[in-house]
């Protein structure tokens, strides 16, 4: 099969998955409501210009797209699940290689590209229409847009580009992983020697539009791209992979806490599926890092801002991606023969996650000891559970198991975005204020309780539908 035809057979399949479970006009809306968002967001650029400038907000919101290619980057991490279980029978064209006469490196070649194109049309072309249709009421030239789409895009992609080449490195072996990241940090205190730290270069093409940025950029896409692909590790070993049963021993272990066997089945999920650790440190620690330097630069525009406090709130945000790890490869109908409820595998994620969540928690310790943090660790520490609480029990409340297909809908995202933004501004804005602020973050627990409940009881008799 031409890679061409594959490549909108991909697209079809994409297509066919979603609008079965939402319809096709919930999925289609989904931009809508991305470039609605965008609209509204820049047209309070001009109330905070005073405090953060234009010139900070656009790298701001580069290092936003930058974050989201790494957190989508991590293929070669995942590249069997992805050809296997990523959506159970509707990976059929993954998983073509085995009955057709295509290689499995052009069907994840072909997939890379499928999501690189199916991520900038829903994100990154929303975005930049909704700011273009702002500007004109900002004062801002509409042709900023145009330059807004090429550089937000190019950001998107080398952050992808980067992390899947290095997520194909850990899957081929760690040490190979460790060289090259040994490699790029020689790299990176050489520049920082000769004292020129260079611009980063979606941000160069965006300040003054020429070839000279526009190649780099180029070049740090399809260079790593094109060797992720040329390594990426996609053979089937011959022999079956076998483990000693465990499931019997941690659940005893666990039985104090309860649901033990679902929480020792997570586990042992999480930890012999493929990329194990490597999910945590691409889709985790990764963008945590990234969410850590943007907040170091922040401090330099918005005097008397506690980073220690901002980052808990974002860091209880970016732990809810936990319950996504915890049901990307779980599905209900894998405990439909056992005499089981839908609330019961529920309270089982949920107590995963808590457990889970102890890694976020040592990050934020970690943080606070580290930069001087530790007179507003109470606040941050508040903060970061409260906010870990109430956007899980949203995620739950709206998305049930299946967070990584249904909040594509377009009215499941809308309402999500709702639920949670308001929020986080409120407690950032807040903390600006005074850090002890961050306390009254406590209030949404009971908030997130109530959720949770209602949650549990509304995915009762909720089946996903069949592709």
């Amino acid at each position: 099969m031409p890679v061409p035809d594959l490549f909108w057979a991909m697209m079809k399949e994409e297509w066919r998955i979603h609008s079965t479970i939402f319809g096709s006009a919930g999925f289609a809306l989904f931009p809508v409501v991305v470039a609605f968002f965008a609209f509204a967001g820049s047209l309070t650029l001009p109330i905070f210009s005073d405090t953060l400038p234009y010139a900070a907000m656009a790298p701001l919101a580069l290092a936003l797209f930058l974050l989201a290619g790494v957190m989508v980057g991590s293929f070669g991490t995942m590249g069997r699940e992805f050809m296997n279980r990523r959506f159970g029978q509707a990976s059929l064209l993954a998983y073509a290689s085995r009955s057709l006469p295509i290689s499995e490196r052009r069907i994840f070649a072909t997939f890379l590209v499928k999501d690189t194109v199916y991520y900038v049309l829903l994100y990154v072309l929303p975005f930049a229409a909704g700011f273009t249709a702002a500007t004109p009421f900002i004062s801002l030239d509409p042709a900023l847009g145009i330059l807004a789409l090429v550089s937000l895009a190019l950001a998107f992609l080398i952050g992808l580009s980067i992390v899947c080449l290095l997520s194909t490195l850990y899957a081929r072996s760690v040490r190979l992983l460790a060289g090259a990241i040994a490699v790029l940090a020689a790299c990176g205190v050489a520049v920082y020697a000769l004292g020129t730290i260079p611009v980063f270069p979606p941000y160069a093409f965006l300040l003054a539009p020429g070839p000279s940025p526009l190649v780099l950029s180029l070049l740090l896409i399809l260079v790593p791209a094109a060797a992720s692909v040329l390594l990426v590790t996609v053979d089937y070993p011959d022999r079956t992979r076998r483990f000693e049963n465990r499931l019997d021993p941690l659940a005893e272990r666990l039985r104090t806490v309860g649901s033990g066997h679902f929480i020792a089945k997570d586990a042992l999920d999480l930890l012999r599926s493929e990329g194990g650790a490597g999910k945590v440190i691409f889709s985790f620690l990764l963008p945590l890092g990234l969410v850590w330097v943007c907040l170091r630069i922040l401090i330099r525009f918005i005097p008397g801002i506690d980073p220690l406090v901002v980052f808990a709130v974002l860091l209880g945000v970016l732990s809810a991606t936990i319950y996504n790890w915890l049901t990307e490869f779980d599905s209900f109908t894998a405990y439909a023969v056992l005499p089981v409820e839908v609330s019961e595998v529920i309270d089982g994620k949920l107590k995963s996650y808590a457990l889970a969540n102890l890694l976020p928690a040592a990050v934020l310790v970690l943080a606070a000891a580290t930069t001087g943090g530790e007179g507003t660790l109470l606040p941050a520490f508040a903060a970061f559970l409260s906010v870990s609480a109430y956007t899980l029990a949203v995620t739950v409340y709206l998305t049930g198991l299946h967070p990584n297909v249904m909040l594509y809908a377009a009215g499941v995202f809308l309402r999500y975005v709702l639920a949670i933004s308001p929020v986080l501004l409120g407690l950032i804005f807040a903390s600006l204020i005074d850090p002890a602020y961050a306390f009254a973050s406590l209030l949404l627990v009971p908030t997130a309780g109530l959720l949770i409940v209602r949650g549990r009881r509304k995915w009762r008799a909720w089946e996903m539908p069949g592709y």
